[in-house]
């Protein structure tokens, strides 16, 4: 019996000093959360708690909304069905906007005008399909490249976005581009002006920056950048055209980088892989970079395997 009661006391003790722990644990976590919650509701600690904060939309809505969209401009044919959902899709675009505190921004009107625009946009997609299907041998049919294609798909969303942001929307368009780049890949600022019959082949690294212009029937391949020059003081070239502008017609292979607002690619041209561009080209030019040069170290059967290539090749 003595031995019993020493083991119930030890396990009394033991469930105590658990119990103690467990408040001096719940008391550590309440006070952390209050001082996140005090240090966390200071508007002038956080740029985007000031009087921006009343100008934000929830991204997550934002995406749902262009997820919408985008189908009602791939997929959706019957009239019925496209009545009431063409209906949806301008109410709840009206919604996110009055979000936005922009007093000049009337959801109303700029919901109509979009809508007013989707016939137009699903031309323009159609023919980036037939691009697509026309220069590419390994599509097997244009419902295949409209379906699985992401070039089709950041194409969709970049002509939705580049509407609203004509439109002077601020955020959601930026919103919906970085949706298309987390779903493709492909980075398209949703300023820069894409003409028609465009086919962005593999697409996976593309860049093409808020100033970029690209012509008619082009064709781009992917890892290319249209982008801007770095400068330090970036702030500075707001408003500035920075990114270059690609003539109809010409065709960008894989890993190219072509910088700078002043650059144009002539109409025609053929740009090569992993080409750094910062200056104009006149039409139907051919630009390669030069060869690398490769060093080739033979080993010999009787010379043993190295760990690590030599640097002295």
């Amino acid at each position: 019996m003595p031995a019993d009661n020493g083991v119930g006391k030890l396990r009394a003790n033991l469930r105590a000093e658990t119990r103690e722990t467990a408040r001096a644990k719940r008391t550590e976590l309440d006070h952390a959360i209050e001082l996140a919650t005090l240090e966390l509701s200071q508007p002038q600690k956080h740029p985007l708690l000031g009087p921006v904060r009343a100008g934000l939309v929830d991204p997550d809505e934002v995406v749902a909304w262009t997820r919408r969209a985008e189908r009602l401009l791939l997929c959706e044919s019957d009239r019925s069905a496209l009545r009431s959902e063409v209906r949806v899709v301008a109410e709840r675009l009206g919604h996110l906007l009055s979000r936005l505190s922009d007093a000049e921004i009337n959801g109303a009107s700029v919901a109509a005008r979009f809508v007013g625009r989707l016939g137009a946009l699903r031309a323009l997609l159609a023919e980036d399909v037939e691009a697509a299907y026309q220069g590419d041998p390994a599509a097997v049919s244009r419902a295949e490249i409209a379906l699985a294609y992401p070039c089709v798909r950041a194409l969709a969303v970049h002509r939705l976005a580049h509407e609203l942001y004509e439109l002077r929307v601020p955020l959601v368009p930026r919103v919906m581009a970085e949706y298309a780049h987390s779903q493709t890949g492909i980075d398209i600022h949703p300023g820069a002006r894409i003409g028609r019959r465009c086919f962005i082949d593999h697409g996976t690294g593309v860049v093409i920056g808020e100033t970029a212009q690209v012509g008619d029937r082009v064709r781009i391949y992917q890892g290319v950048t249209l982008g801007a020059l770095s400068l330090r003081e970036g702030r500075t070239q707001c408003g500035v055209k920075r990114h270059p502008t690609i003539e109809d017609d010409v065709t960008i292979y894989a890993g190219a980088q072509i910088l700078g607002g002043e650059t144009v690619i002539g109409q025609g041209s053929v740009i090569g892989g992993s080409v750094w561009l910062t200056a104009s080209v006149p039409s139907y030019s051919r630009v390669v970079a030069e060869p690398a040069s490769l060093l080739v170290h033979t080993r010999a059967p009787s010379e043993p395997t190295a760990r690590q290539l030599e640097w002295n090749l």
